[in-house]
């Protein structure tokens, strides 16, 4: 017999997993969503709304992350640029080798030559002030042949040729090659040759002045035993500006020949024989000058013969060297109050004068650092005139 069958009653089909489910519940609140592609009505879903969002964000354009591109770099100055060839030029040349080690030679011989004198000082006033100082300016006892000068003596004297060495050359050397019209021609200023040049032989000339004082300090210390004390040691970097400043003056008189001059032999000639007769001869050619201007009268009264004096002085400082002279005791000596003719009174107040800081002894030296920046500059101006109004051919 057979079973009755059992009808199936239909069923509705699963809903789909990416298809929401149309509940009593939900069908009102299920809204059609945005479709940019189909008709563009706007669903109220908060869901179907960042959805939206983010497809948008997503779709925008991607913004220009890449970096902007900055200022172009900035170019050093021409004189920067020339100053700094010349310098490296000068450090790796033979002329910075050899006046370093003449420079220290003369140095060390200056020290053991008032090492002795020194020492017996130190034992004797222990503290004083201004005894390391004196390894620079000390003078050797005379011996019966000659007078040793003093360190700083022998920068009076020898210093000059510092300047002269790296100025008698500096353009005629450009000039006799024939790279002056190509150094011309780059795009720089033309005042920036000269200017680089002078820039770079005054500081190697300033470098080699610390080098030798660091050696002479160093020495005073090791074998003497003569710490300086803080005033000492800007006592010793005033000098080293000092001294700069006067060679720097001939480095710009030597510049001045070589512009003016086409060769660099004809340059040197010139620029030595002006120092032999500053630096060796004016000793003999000033006394021939003030007799013949103001001449000392024995019969005189005081006032008058201290007058006459004092014109003797003024002439003598025409030279640089006796300004430097000059200049350097007041720096190197915290004792010096005068400088020029001393009256007895005044010579009696400066023995019993206490120790002076380093401005007022720079107050009293102004005169003589005043008078050789004007010739330095008096020097380089004419310098620079002449070589701006040069014409440079090929």
């Amino acid at each position: 017999m057979d079973e009755p069958v059992t009808p199936i009653e239909p069923t509705s089909p699963e809903p789909s997993a990416t298809e929401p489910l149309a509940t009593p519940d939900t069908a009102a609140t299920v809204t059609q969503v945005v479709d940019a592609d189909d008709d563009g009505e706007v669903s109220d879903d908060p869901d179907a709304a960042a959805w939206a969002d983010t497809s948008t964000e997503d779709d925008a354009p991607a913004e220009d992350t890449a970096p902007s591109v900055g200022a172009p770099p900035r170019i050093p100055s021409g004189w920067r640029v020339i100053a700094a060839k010349e310098f490296t030029d000068h450090l790796l040349s033979w002329r910075f080798t050899i006046l370093v080690a003449l420079l220290g030679m003369i140095g060390l011989f200056s020290i053991s030559s008032v090492a002795d004198e020194v020492r017996t000082a130190a034992s004797s006033v222990s503290g004083a002030q201004g005894l390391f100082l004196a390894l620079f300016a000390a003078h050797p006892q005379a011996t019966a042949s000659a007078t040793v000068p003093s360190f700083i003596g022998f920068i009076g004297i020898l210093g000059p040729v510092l300047g002269i060495v790296f100025g008698f050359d500096a353009v005629s050397s450009e000039r006799a090659e024939g790279t002056l019209p190509r150094l011309v021609s780059q795009p720089i200023h033309r005042d920036d040759v000269i200017n680089g040049k002078f820039v770079a032989s005054l500081m190697t000339i300033f470098l080699i002045f610390v080098a030798v004082m660091v050696i002479i300090a160093g020495v005073g210390i090791i074998e003497l035993g003569i710490v300086p004390s803080s005033d000492d040691f800007l006592r010793l970097v005033t000098w080293v500006i000092v001294a700069t400043l006067y060679v720097g003056f001939w480095l710009a008189f030597a510049m001045l020949c070589s512009v003016v001059l086409r060769r660099a032999a004809t340059a040197a000639l010139l620029t030595f024989a002006v120092w032999l007769i500053f630096g060796l001869f004016w000793g003999l050619l000033g006394p021939l000058i003030y007799n013949a201007v103001a001449p000392i009268d024995p019969n005189a009264t005081e006032a008058a013969q201290i007058a006459a004096a004092n014109v003797q002085v003024e002439i003598n400082r025409i030279s640089p060297e006796q300004l430097f002279e000059e200049l350097s005791s007041v720096v190197t000596d915290p004792r010096q109050t005068f400088l020029g003719i001393v009256s007895p009174e005044q010579a009696n107040s400066q023995s019993d004068a206490a120790v002076l800081p380093l401005d007022q002894s720079l107050l009293i030296g102004y005169p003589q650092g005043v008078a050789l920046v004007a010739e330095t500059v008096a020097c380089f101006a004419l310098a620079y005139v002449v070589f701006m109004r040069q014409e440079v051919r090929a």
